[in-house]
């Protein structure tokens, strides 16, 4: 495949630097952009009409997507606070098979929760965050409840030091990432959230992924001066299932490259309620965040957060009512900030982890001098811990 498409205007006349490759200059150039200038003339936009999406050779890539609609019923999107299937905006890009971009479909208000859970929720133990690392798990078990305060009171003082959620970057959630082995393993997993799963379920079906299992979830937590580095997913064992993202906060800025990183990526944006799913080839492709974009007005929240979710919920909703005050932590925080939840499923139906090296050595000596290994059996069996 050819190179892919590549901002236009003053992005050609960046200075390479030495070793660098097509997709680091513009990770380089759309890091140091300036809003409102002619830097971001060539990011695809799709919320907007097709005329307006860039000026880019990118946005001549743009077309719309099929969606399942029958996979899907208007009640299950509802009840995790999704429009009808229907109604969604998608789109993908010429180049580019299996990427889908869908326009916030959220209904009004239901982004609430997903705020709230990334904050409040998820953010708790068992769950592993960054930082662990450098405290006790006393001192994180529950970054919310030491952080509300600071948060209400920040209008008042800006210059304090930040909270905890604050300085947090990011969350694991089922099997949880190792950053270190790059690796899922059997022995480390807790429960996933059964309403996020139930989104992602929903989510995956519509764009054509029946039985989608949500196993894995990483949570990015930005702040303005937050980048994520180029990269691919490949950790998971089974890579025909999707990659699901979906953004809330601030706009950021996406990039979506090739295989190599010779290949010039193609820049978009990701405003609140997008949802996101890399599938089929462009499941493995290169992909980075290297700007997070300050909102034109100031420290505000974008439109779509403005509004409540509605005070009568569905019985059998995934989604729960926010309070008020909980809802003015939030706000708080996304003044100044995106997060973007990430969910994978790790393991084929029915596949199992391979052994660790240590595991296959134990298994040699306590199998030595038999003559039949089965087959089930010369793998470690998936272990998940009782959700009750």
């Amino acid at each position: 495949m050819g190179k892919m498409a590549a901002a236009v205007g003053s992005v050609a006349t960046l200075a390479v630097e030495p070793g660098e490759d097509a997709f680091r200059k513009l990770f380089r150039f759309y890091r140091q952009s300036r809003p409102g200038t002619a830097d971001l003339e060539g990011v695809i936009d799709f919320s907007v009409s097709h005329a307006a999406r860039g000026t880019g050779p990118g946005a001549l890539k743009v077309v719309k997507s099929q969606l399942n609609l029958c996979s899907v019923s208007d009640h299950d999107a509802l009840r995790a606070g999704l429009q009808p299937v229907s109604k969604w905006q998608a789109h993908g890009l010429q180049g580019y098979p299996g990427f889908i971009f869908i326009s916030n479909p959220f209904l009004p208000g239901y982004q609430w929760h997903w705020v709230k859970q990334c904050l409040k929720l998820y953010s708790r133990k068992p769950n592993v965050c960054n930082l662990d690392k450098h405290m006790t798990e006393e001192e994180t078990q529950d970054l919310w409840e030491q952080s509300k305060e600071f948060l209400r009171c920040k209008e008042v003082n800006k210059r304090r030091p930040r909270s905890l959620l604050e300085k947090l970057r990011w969350v694991t959630l089922g099997y949880h990432y190792n950053w270190d082995s790059k690796r899922y393993s059997a022995d480390h997993y807790t429960p996933f959230p059964s309403d996020l799963a139930f989104l992602s379920e929903q989510v995956a079906a519509a764009c054509g992924f029946q039985g989608f299992q949500a196993e894995a979830g990483i949570l990015n937590y930005y702040r303005l001066d937050s980048t994520l580095g180029i990269h691919v997913d490949r950790s998971e064992l089974d890579h025909s299932r999707p990659l699901l993202s979906f953004s809330f906060g601030q706009s950021a800025i996406f990039l979506l490259g090739g295989l190599k990183r010779d290949e010039a990526p193609t820049p978009m944006f990701m405003h609140s309620g997008d949802i996101m799913v890399m599938s089929g080839f462009s499941r493995l492709l290169n992909h980075a965040v290297p700007r997070v974009l300050p909102s034109p007005e100031g420290e505000s929240l974008p439109g779509c957060l403005w509004t409540p979710p509605p005070a009568d919920l569905p019985r059998d909703s995934v989604v729960e009512p926010c309070s008020g005050e909980d809802w003015q932590v939030c706000a708080s925080y996304l003044k100044t900030a995106r997060v973007n939840m990430t969910v994978r499923q790790v393991l084929a139906v029915g596949q199992d982890f391979p052994l660790e090296p240590m595991e296959e050595n134990k298994r040699n000596i306590t199998t030595e001098g038999s003559c039949h290994l089965d087959e089930d059996n010369s793998q470690v069996k998936r272990a998940r811990l009782n959700p009750d």
